[in-house]
């Protein structure tokens, strides 16, 4: 079971894992009465600590928040902590499903479920549906884990489409566009007064990517997608090019803000904080970043506007961050109070307003800003691929991407890049059928 861990997680070399092991110290303390948590967030550490202060005070219990940034230095220490068996009390897991999956099945993360369902459901029932998503495994899974709840989200996120008031109402755009033809016409009228339409960072391959299931997704539907990761709908499919065909209008009526091929979302986020662009597609998180580079900026959330006005748009969201048990840990049942506490109206609410994220607690939405209720107004649209039935392969993935690129530059077409997808996925499908 543990190489299987090693192997889906990724082969470390032996001096990096002894290395990362004798960093981690000691990861049950000799104090029965304090539960240590090891986490990733340094926007979160300040609060974390302070919300500690009061659960010390309430409960008598001492919890110990570890910092260990950047993200990529935090993995590997959990990868190196599992394979040595001192995984702290609380930890989270920075990956894809599969290797939350694969830490399950080593035998490192306690189910909650027992504790979900208490008192009728009321924990689980406080807590965003779609944030649970992404720590649940349903019946019949694809990775054979007993269903149930794993971890605990603390906040949650999406990504959706922003507007600069002022810069729409430069333009003459009296409200903001609903419908694809409405973004079309709002981001000419911003053009005749010099404003930049649309800006996101996708030279970060993933967000062009988010945008793209958007629309795949509000044009055919959930089921024709997955039909077309099983293989059993072309990416020449009429509505696949459609698909594509939206970049290329985007390109063609000078709805995007030059060079948005090559831009990291970080100079994106400028972009629009400073009013280089009147339209962003970004996630909740950026209320944060706006508020730090132009705390008057003033702006407003929609969905991204429908191309088919007949099905409802999907929006990439769920969990932002959670936390898992150890279920090696002796101490199992104060670290689940503590995350019953952590996730509780109060505690999300404060750290809400602290830290600007989305709270995974429903009820709490009464007490965060009001920018930040317009983002989880829109959590019952949300989907993600770590809740999907199935995903596409990583180089049909990687081809989609990229074709969409060369066709905001104008160096392909829709159905060229349709086909080039479609020609890979072949060859892909070709491969798994021998493996067979």
């Amino acid at each position: 079971m543990k190489g299987k861990l090693l192997l889906v997680i990724g082969f470390c070399a032996l001096a990096t894992i002894i290395w990362s092991c004798q960093s981690c110290g000691p990861a049950v303390p000799p104090n029965k009465n304090m539960i240590t948590v090891w986490h990733w967030m340094t926007d979160r550490h300040d609060a974390f600590n302070e919300l500690a202060k009061r659960y010390q005070a309430e409960t008598g219990v001492e919890v110990v928040f570890e910092l260990y940034a950047p993200s990529d230095v935090y993995s590997q220490k959990i990868i190196a902590a599992a394979q040595a068996h001192i995984l702290p009390d609380i930890f989270g897991i920075l990956d894809k499903k599969a290797v939350f999956a694969t830490f399950i099945e080593s035998g490192f993360i306690a189910n909650l479920t027992e504790e979900f369902q208490k008192d009728e459901a009321a924990w689980e029932k406080s807590l965003f549906p779609k944030a649970l998503s992404a720590n649940r495994f349903e019946e019949g899974n694809v990775y054979n884990i007993k269903p149930g709840i794993y971890g605990v989200p603390i906040d949650v996120t999406n990504i959706q489409m922003l507007y600069n008031k002022k810069l729409l109402e430069k333009a003459g755009v009296v409200r903001a566009p609903q419908t694809f033809d409405e973004f079309l016409a709002a981001t000419e009228a911003l053009n005749r007064v010099g404003v930049s339409g649309l800006v996101s960072g996708w030279g970060e391959l993933w967000m062009a990517d988010c945008f793209a299931s958007n629309y795949a997704f509000n044009i055919m539907g959930e089921d024709k997608v997955m039909n077309t990761f099983r293989g059993k709908v072309p990416y020449t499919d009429p509505e696949w090019i459609e698909v594509f065909r939206i970049f290329d209008i985007l390109r063609q009526k000078g709805a995007l803000v030059e060079g948005i091929v090559t831009k990291a979302n970080k100079y994106a986020e400028q972009d629009f904080a400073l009013g280089r662009a009147a339209f962003a597609f970004n996630g909740s998180w950026c209320v944060n970043v706006y508020h730090e580079m132009n705390p008057d900026l003033e702006y407003g959330i929609i969905l991204p506007p429908k191309y088919n006005t007949s099905l409802p748009m999907r929006i990439w969201g769920g969990a932002g961050s959670s936390f898992v048990v150890n279920s090696a840990s002796e101490k199992q049942d104060k670290a689940v109070a503590f995350l019953k506490w952590l996730s509780a109206k109060e505690q999300q609410a404060y750290l809400s307003q602290e830290t600007l994220n989305l709270p995974a607690n429903r009820y709490a939405l009464t007490d965060i800003p009001a920018v930040l209720s317009e983002f989880a107004r829109a959590m019952d649209a949300t989907t993600h691929p770590t809740i999907w039935p199935l995903n596409e392969e990583p180089l049909v993935i990687e081809a989609f991407d990229k074709g969409i690129q060369s066709i905001i530059i104008g160096e392909k077409t829709p159905e060229q890049v349709a086909q080039d997808v479609q020609n890979v996925k072949e060859r892909e499908m070709a491969k798994k059928q021998k493996r067979k």
